[in-house]
């Protein structure tokens, strides 16, 4: 599901946000869910028959990076992730989460790139939700660099997001509609409608972004 396009002077990828997760798993740490990654699509690919062309082919990830996955030598975006879960006709939960984990407490560091949806020298796009869990609330960091815009075609009808600035100012735009924010200002408006963000002061802008889908 395509939910947020950014525009930072040279256009952006377009983002696939993560589906909705539920589940009562906890996280394992990046080295555990990596080597359970690996042989999880191993597992899959081969209950399916599938050979790493046809994996390749279903997921539009590439050959040689499906290859260097299966063998825990590559540390896949959110992204390629998702394609490979979806391929396989499962969730991102059933794809990553490790079996056994214990821990009550999920640590999401700042450097983990797999929570990374965008990440370059003009825009950092990142989920501060736990990738295993299906949910109907989605939290993300979005940095925008000055002259920078983030812009959303409409999401499912009754979602809403809610915005904090943390730093910069922000002009909100949903529909028609559009006002600007200072750091400390929060505003929720309506992500049924095209609506974007747009870093209107002098330099770099950071907001909290929360999707609830109703």
């Amino acid at each position: 599901m395509e939910r947020l396009r950014v525009r930072m002077g040279a256009p952006c990828a377009t983002m696939a946000a993560m589906p909705r997760r539920r589940s009562t798993e906890t996280a394992a740490a990046p080295e555990a869910i990596g080597g359970e990654l690996c042989s999880r699509v191993r597992q899959l690919r081969a209950e399916r028959g599938w050979s790493l062309e046809a994996l390749s082919q279903a997921s539009g990830v590439s050959r040689s990076m499906l290859s260097q996955i299966e063998r825990n030598q590559a540390n896949p975006t959110l992204a390629v992730t998702l394609r490979i879960a979806r391929a396989f006709g499962i969730s991102l939960g059933d794809l990553i989460t490790s079996p056994g984990a214990s821990s009550l407490v999920e640590v999401i560091r700042a450097n983990d790139h797999a929570y990374h949806y965008r990440s370059d020298e003009n825009c950092c796009i990142r989920t501060l939700s736990p990738l295993h869990l299906e949910k109907d609330v989605e939290f993300y960091e979005v940095r925008l660099q000055p002259g920078g815009a983030l812009r959303s075609s409409a999401h499912f009808k009754g979602t809403r997001e809610f915005l904090t600035v943390q730093k910069g100012r922000v002009r909100v735009q949903s529909g028609t509609d559009q006002e600007d924010l200072d750091p400390g200002d929060s505003a929720s408006y309506r992500a049924d409608v095209e609506h974007a963000l747009f870093n209107v002061g002098r330099g770099d802008a950071i907001v909290f972004l929360v999707d609830i889908y109703a």
